[in-house]
């Protein structure tokens, strides 16, 4: 998994500080572990390469990422680029060494197995030194309290994912080909919850919030709102964690809940918005219990779009839409708890989301053949409004 046209680096126990900003050093010498001589350790270049992807790929949450201070930016564009290394893998959209797209649900999860690794490595303060990604979030981690088994959570979700891209081609007759998901959106939410009570199975983690233990929900569409929101959990609610520890807040006892319910509300969003290209790939995630109860049905026309002859899906959409607005409600509840700069760039992600979100609930057939966004002036408008304070 490891580029060779990365940047070479290594890590120590401890890092050099800017007295400045607080921000990575330019360089570390010590020993290496097995007492040779050291390697020098070059983070502006590990974080660099973060901060590129993290510009390429982060359509959306850049706009907030950009708000943060130099070393919070860096940081949380480490964590960015990790999550969205784990999310392109179940997409089908990572080039491991040798340039083979992963695709194939054997080499997906061989490739996660091997990113599980890399965080343990990780945790010990051991990353691979020729992996600037690896490097920087190492280094981001002792900077900042960041909950790394958010990070296995993320992979569970994406591992579900997986699983479901190979149920959906075996009964395509498919074979055991894994579905090429390439949606150019970043990583999964950063922020995440919903509105109607429910909130899944309450499985505390060692990290302080709600962890995940339903590996086996993605071998079905998911039955309940609560199994969907255990996905969401796994996949947005993670990042709404990791995001937190860089962020900071003022002691708090529901901190971690707020982000995790944050999260869980953009990943809401996200279902809403990518109904019809989830369901070309085979992936269904709105609960099959409540689309019964509204006599909804996921199809596809002649002409590829979603089929709605009667209006059904449209009223579900605008029932899961109001139910993400009260999500949103209670994730935004973290934002007081934050510095300025710090609320400014979650309720900057969070407002593209909720603006996308209420966009939807007006139209909801203008899902059906497209996949809906804002424009970058409407995304500056956003980010520029919570620079000043105002979430609405």
């Amino acid at each position: 998994m490891t580029d060779p046209s990365r940047p070479t680096a290594t890590t120590a126990a401890t890092t050099d500080r800017s007295a400045a900003d607080g921000g990575p050093a330019a360089h570390h010498t010590g020993r290496t572990t097995d007492g040779a001589t050291d390697r020098t350790l070059d983070l502006p270049a590990a974080y660099a390469a973060c901060e590129e992807i993290t510009r390429r790929e982060a359509r959306n949450f850049s706009y907030g990422i950009r708000l943060l201070p130099a070393p919070k930016r860096a940081a949380l564009s480490a964590v960015y680029a990790l999550a969205r290394r784990i999310d392109d893998i179940g997409d089908g959209d990572f080039d491991p060494p040798g340039g083979a797209t992963v695709i194939s649900f054997e080499e997906k999860s061989a490739a996660l197995a091997e990113v599980r690794a890399s965080i343990r490595a990780v945790r010990a303060q051991r990353p691979d030194p020729s992996d600037p990604v690896l490097v920087a979030v190492t280094d981001a981690a002792r900077r900042y309290p960041i909950p790394l088994g958010a990070f296995e959570e993320l992979v569970d979700g994406v591992e579900a994912d997986a699983r479901m891209d190979h149920d959906a081609a075996l009964s395509s007759g498919d074979g055991a080909r894994g579905v090429d998901h390439r949606n150019g959106d970043g990583a999964r939410g950063v922020d995440h919850r919903n509105g109607d009570g429910a909130r899944g199975v309450d499985h505390r983690n060692g990290d302080g919030a709600r962890g995940v233990d339903h590996q086996d929900l993605a071998a079905r569409p998911h039955a309940t709102f609560d199994d969907m929101t255990v996905y969401c959990r796994q996949v947005a609610g993670s990042v709404g964690r990791l995001c937190l520890g860089i962020f900071g807040s003022r002691p708090h006892p529901h901190a971690a809940e707020y982000a995790d319910a944050l999260g869980i509300a953009l990943q809401q969003t996200n279902i809403l918005r990518d109904l019809r290209e989830d369901l070309r790939n085979g992936r269904v995630y709105l609960p099959t219990e409540e689309l019964a109860r509204f006599g909804a049905e996921l199809r596809l026309d002649a002409a590829g779009a979603l089929a709605d002859p009667d209006g059904a899906l449209a009223a579900y959409i605008r029932f899961a839409a109001e139910r993400a607005r009260g999500w949103y409600a209670e994730g935004l509840k973290l934002l007081p708890l934050l510095d300025r700069r710090s609320a400014a760039c979650a309720g900057a992600m969070a407002g593209i989301y909720r603006r996308l979100l209420e966009d939807i609930a007006a139209d909801p057939r203008s899902v059906y053949a497209q996949r809906r966004s804002l424009s970058g002036a409407q995304k500056i408008g956003v980010a520029l409004r919570a620079l000043a304070g105002r979430t609405a």
